[in-house]
């Protein structure tokens, strides 16, 4: 139902699945087993996997920290976007990625779900995309030093508002893996 005309096509976004990123997240390994599912999912239904790779002080570009995750290789062809702001729309080429194959659709995966899954869930939506959280294949690190709520209780919250969000010709839904079907 995206307003995005002649889009019908849908796209896996893993987002910030890095060495940096997930050494501290919760529930790190289940996590990335359910990326791992996704992306196979995806693959075997002719889905296009784009992944995103956030670069910033603490991230540095080409450092150990920037790289992605071991556990999940990346296939031939699928594209790579690099972004140094939240949101994975903002200073990107993810919108032209998209375009080139007729997405309408986003399904969303990665890290920190307080963070840059929040921002590109938002950003994706408020563009005209119909957005679908994964909610047991995103996390976030323990922020409750600086006053945060636990990390499962943020990924909780996302999960919970994401699946009553509503706009006109767009939908917002939360799924868990195991109910993922691909088509392409």
């Amino acid at each position: 139902m995206t307003t995005l005309t002649d889009r019908p096509g849908t796209a896996l976004l893993v987002i910030d699945v890095q060495n940096g990123v997930m050494a501290g997240a919760h529930d790190r390994d289940a996590v990335i087993a359910n990326i791992a599912t996704l992306v196979g999912k995806a693959r075997a239904g002719s889905v296009p996997v784009i992944w995103v790779q956030h670069s910033s002080e603490e991230l540095p570009l080409g450092s150990p920290q920037w790289e992605f995750v071991a556990e999940l290789p990346f296939g031939p062809g699928e594209p790579v976007v690099h972004k140094t702001f939240g949101d994975s729309f903002e200073a990107t080429d993810l919108e032209e990625r998209l375009a080139e194959r007729g997405v309408g659709r986003l399904v969303v995966a990665g890290a920190q779900s307080d963070a840059c899954i929040r921002s590109t869930i938002h950003g994706g939506f408020t563009r005209g995309y119909d957005v679908t959280l994964i909610s047991d294949a995103h996390t976030t690190e323990d922020l409750t030093e600086w006053g945060a709520p636990t990390p499962d209780k943020v990924i909780s919250h996302l999960n919970l508002y994401w699946s009553w969000q509503d706009a006109p010709g767009r939908t917002a839904a939360t799924t868990p893996t195991e109910e993922v079907a691909f088509t392409a």
